[in-house]
């Protein structure tokens, strides 16, 4: 992967590290299952009145949509409302990466280097430890919700992978076209309509302000810009390539829910946040080209082969 693009992965795993403080604030107002649709129905709206459809089999955008959109957001959303702690929702979460690997290479039949699968180790058993040492309470029900977003995050991934969108931005913004409804329907049924007008009753007042900016950030940096350049990545490189910076996250999601929320991490998930960190950059980093002479273009064609 080119240094651009390694770059352009980290990027990513910062906005959406820092999204679960916004996911926390947020959740402060809004019910979980009326919130997932709230979010997806702010962009939904204008894409249906602006954006072209991307020029994708409906199949994949509708894979995109529930696994990404409904399942991933769902759990994690339910499993937060449930107590599950910030800082750990954001490790949980990143069982994406591992999930994407082992379904990327059963069902498209990806070929993963011994690089890779050794970096993804070291980022796994990083992923352990620091879940050894956050511990959790409230019994498995709410660890067990995220894991499930987490298996929603790796379908979605290879939706993606699949579509192999022109425009990665028009997909993004089309995936939010599939949840809002079927969440809209589910809040009605679990929630009620008395949950959710009363967490509007309160929406115009200065205590609701921060779930207001979460939101924001939600839909604007979460969803249009860190999914963008994941799906634009996703296009370019294989799963089992991409997929493994999404171990990133949880460490600015446990730093940021740190400093913020006061979670205060052991020395143990220190230790494992580093494995996190070189796991993902070993398995991401490719071997040296050596320099045959040729054109720039044959180089990066040779690299581009060392890459498969």
């Amino acid at each position: 992967m080119p240094a651009r693009h390694l770059a352009l992965a980290c990027l990513v795993a910062v906005l959406w590290g820092v999204n679960f403080l916004a996911i926390h604030a947020s959740l402060e107002q809004f019910p979980p299952i009326f919130l997932v649709a709230f979010r997806f129905a702010l962009l939904a709206v204008p894409t249906l009145l602006f954006v072209p459809r991307p020029d994708v089999p409906t199949r994949w955008l509708l894979g995109y949509g529930i696994g990404f959109g409904i399942v991933q957001f769902l759990g994690l959303y339910l499993g937060m409302a449930a107590g599950f702690p910030t800082g750990l929702a954001s490790l949980v979460l990143q069982a994406s990466a591992p999930f994407t690997v082992v379904l990327g290479a059963v069902l498209l039949r990806e070929t993963l280097s011994a690089r890779r699968v050794a970096g993804i180790a070291v980022a796994v058993a990083g992923l352990a430890l620091v879940g050894v040492s956050r511990g959790g309470s409230g019994g498995w029900w709410p660890f067990a919700l995220v894991v499930l977003g987490a298996l929603g995050w790796a379908f979605g991934n290879l939706s993606t992978r699949l579509a192999a969108p022109e425009r990665p931005l028009h997909l993004i913004l089309w995936m939010t076209v599939v949840p809002p409804l079927p969440m809209l329907a589910l809040s009605l049924v679990v929630e009620g309509p008395t949950q959710i007008a009363d967490s509007f009753a309160t929406a115009a007042t200065l205590d609701a302000v921060p779930a207001w900016i979460g939101l924001v950030y939600t839909v604007v940096l979460g969803t249009i810009v860190g999914s963008g350049i994941w799906v634009w990545l996703m296009k370019r490189h294989p799963a089992g390539v991409v997929a493994p910076f999404s171990m990133l996250v949880p460490v600015v999601g446990m730093l940021s829910a740190a400093l913020v929320l006061d979670e205060r991490p052991a020395g143990l998930a220190v230790v494992g946040g580093l494995l996190v960190v070189g796991g993902v950059l070993w398995s991401g980093r490719l071997p040296r080209v050596p320099d045959l002479g040729g054109s720039r273009r044959q180089r990066r064609r040779l690299a581009s082969s060392a890459a498969q």
